[in-house]
């Protein structure tokens, strides 16, 4: 192949001379010339070999046997293969090349001497010629360079020894283990000795003193611990007494002339017993008797009365602005317990629920804040508050699995009047000492028609805002204004989030078809 890469016309290149064949050398694949084989020349064994394995003295073969048969001399290498292998594998019939390049081929005349591919002994390389016979080699090379004089003795190329673990004496083994295992009975001995005479450190240490904090702990604006500090002088316990029975609930100051926002059924039964003691107690301890000034059985709520100055009033805010997922902090009196804090989140708005307190006139469904916030019997009354420290809620109730022989504890499902009804109710409360609200005047209980849910009309009162708007009994209530329906607890919550006076678009099925009635609500 030439310079640029294109393929010869079959003129010798000058370099071929270096890589031709001597003279008279067959090709490096033919076979080599019939006859016998060299001998190879197997290398003098050292003394200590030749001493443990050479023929005894006068013996000139090895194991020599006058009577022992004996190898035929220039006995054939091996037999000749098969007829079969021949014709599959020999060469082709008159040839005497064996796998030499074909005549003509450039290969033939650029072998010389000095090429790579070309040694004195190619002729007899079995890797050229299969027929050429084996024979053994020289002794192992170490790689390392290490050697074996003719002592036996392994040495490294300086002549220094090299101790392998064969040449280790078997008794200077044994000695160096029973040194190790004395040494280390002597030193476990030791160990243990030492341990069991250690004497103890003394039990008391008349100056000790412990680490401290040397930083101030910071509580930020809007943490639980901001918000109680702020919170809890303006909440406070409210005790009932009655002969020798009583309760406890709590209460939230939103005036500074003492007013009192409470649960109504916390002092319901205060008000229908003229013995009874009505006390509220503040963050710091002290008490002041307290006047019932109105309450709602419709809402559950109620307003007491001090006569205390220089009361901390709390900061009532928007419920309409909570989301769901909100921070808030419940502060009250659980179990008797005053000024506890709990904390939570708001867990769901616009919950429907129905209160019906035991011994109590309380007939109330609210609309409800629900919290996870840790609220027990005794919270009732009490303050929810969001983040900013404003108060969002009246703690009310309270879902709980029960328990025998008392009411069951917090799980997590809490229920509070949003503030933004309680404070309406409050001012009523305060003004006149009764509240208003809007009625609709009919009995209903849920129902659900596999299509819909809403609230079937049991019942129609006479001169009523529904009688007056054409509702039967019988009809499903599924609207009110704006609010959908689907029980009866929404329906009066939905009715009741209007005001005497309010004329509002009632959507109800009957027969299979929905009409929108109007009707104009009335007080109760």
């Amino acid at each position: 192949m030439t310079d640029n890469g294109q393929r010869g016309t079959g003129a010798q290149h000058p370099d071929d001379a270096q890589y031709r064949r001597p003279s008279g050398v067959p090709d490096a694949f033919d076979r080599a010339p019939a006859g016998p084989a060299p001998t190879p020349h197997a290398p003098e064994p050292p003394a200590v070999v030749a001493q443990a394995f050479a023929r005894p003295h006068g013996v000139p073969d090895s194991f020599a046997d006058a009577d022992r048969p004996r190898l035929v001399e220039n006995a054939p290498v091996q037999a000749p293969p098969p007829e079969m292998l021949l014709r599959a594998f020999g060469r082709p019939h008159g040839s005497a090349d064996g796998f030499a390049a074909p005549a003509g081929s450039r290969l033939r005349d650029r072998i010389s001497p000095e090429s790579p591919w070309w040694k004195p002994d190619a002729d007899r390389d079995p890797w050229r010629d299969a027929a050429s016979r084996s024979a053994l080699g020289g002794p192992a090379v170490f790689d390392d360079g290490d050697s074996v004089d003719d002592a036996g003795i392994l040495t490294d190329p300086a002549g220094r020894r090299r101790i392998r673990l064969r040449d280790v004496p078997l008794r200077f083994a044994l000695l160096v283990l029973i040194g190790a295992l004395l040494i280390g009975l002597v030193g476990g001995g030791t160990g243990f000795v030492l341990g069991r005479t250690a004497t103890e450190s003394p039990l008391l240490k008349p100056d000790a003193e412990l680490s401290s904090v040397s930083e101030p702990i910071i509580r930020p604006p809007g943490s639980i611990a901001d918000i109680a500090e702020r919170l809890l002088p303006a909440v406070v316990s409210v005790e009932i007494r009655i002969g020798d029975s009583g309760g406890t609930g709590s209460g939230v100051v939103i005036d500074e002339d003492g007013y009192i926002l409470t649960n109504n059924h916390v002092v319901s039964q205060a008000a229908d017993s003229p013995d009874a003691i009505v006390r509220a107690i503040f963050a710091d301890g002290t008490g002041s008797a307290a006047r019932i000034v109105g309450r709602d059985p419709l809402s559950d709520l109620a307003v007491i009365k001090v006569e205390r100055p220089g009361l901390v009033v709390a900061s009532l805010g928007d419920s309409s602005a909570l989301v769901v997922g909100d921070p808030v902090v419940a502060i009250g009196s659980p179990l008797g317990l005053a000024s506890t804090v709990t904390s939570g989140i708001v867990s769901a708005l616009n919950r429907p629920v129905r209160l019906a307190g035991q011994g109590s006139d309380t007939n109330a469904v609210i609309n409800a804040i629900q919290t996870d916030a840790a609220i027990n019997p005794g919270n009732s009354g009490g303050a929810l508050v969001d983040g900013s420290g404003a108060v969002v809620g009246i703690n009310t109730a309270i879902a709980s699995l029960g328990s025998t022989g008392g009411p069951g504890g917090s799980i997590g499902l809490g229920f509070a009047i949003p503030i933004d009804t309680a404070r309406g109710i409050a001012e009523e409360l305060i003004s006149t000492g009764t509240a208003t609200h809007a009625t609709l005047g009919v009995n209903a209980r849920s129902v659900n028609d596999t299509a819909r849910d809403g609230a079937l009309v049991v019942a129609v009162e006479d001169n009523s805002a529904a009688a007056a708007a054409g509702i039967r009994e019988g009809d499903v209530i599924i609207r009110v204004g704006d609010l959908d329906i689907g029980s009866s607890e929404e329906l009066v919550v939905a009715v009741d989030a209007n005001r005497p006076g309010d004329t509002v678009t009632v959507v109800v099925v009957r027969g299979g078809d929905s009409q929108e009635l109007q009707a104009t609500l009335r007080a109760r």
